[in-house]
């Protein structure tokens, strides 16, 4: 019975956690907020980089992707370096957006 209850909160846990997060809404987020520094595709706009001169991650490289959604969330909504924080999105959409990316 132990098993069955454990195994019914982890379903559980894991259905709740799919809910929220739209990546459709976070792709037209991210294209309205996003694109013009880190480019349609996630891997940057070189442009911008030398402008600040900084190194955008490719947002679908191994590294990025490694990275835990609220670590993500975290640098959207409360910036990072250079990066402004950006307010106007819904950072777990986002995210979600992000994890398509994914190479």
């Amino acid at each position: 019975m132990k098993k069955i209850m454990m195994i019914a909160v982890a379903t559980l846990a894991l259905a709740v956690a799919g809910f929220g997060a739209d990546a459709k809404a976070g792709g037209a987020a991210f294209d309205k907020s996003c694109k013009g520094c880190h480019g349609a595709t996630g891997a940057g706009n070189p442009a911008i980089a030398k402008m600040l001169s900084v190194t955008i991650p490719d947002l679908g490289s191994a590294e990025v992707q490694g990275k835990a959604d609220g670590d993500l969330a975290k640098v959207i909504s409360e910036g990072k370096g250079k990066m402004k924080p950006v307010k106007s999105v819904n950072a777990d959409d986002v995210v979600a957006f992000l994890r398509t990316l994914k190479k």
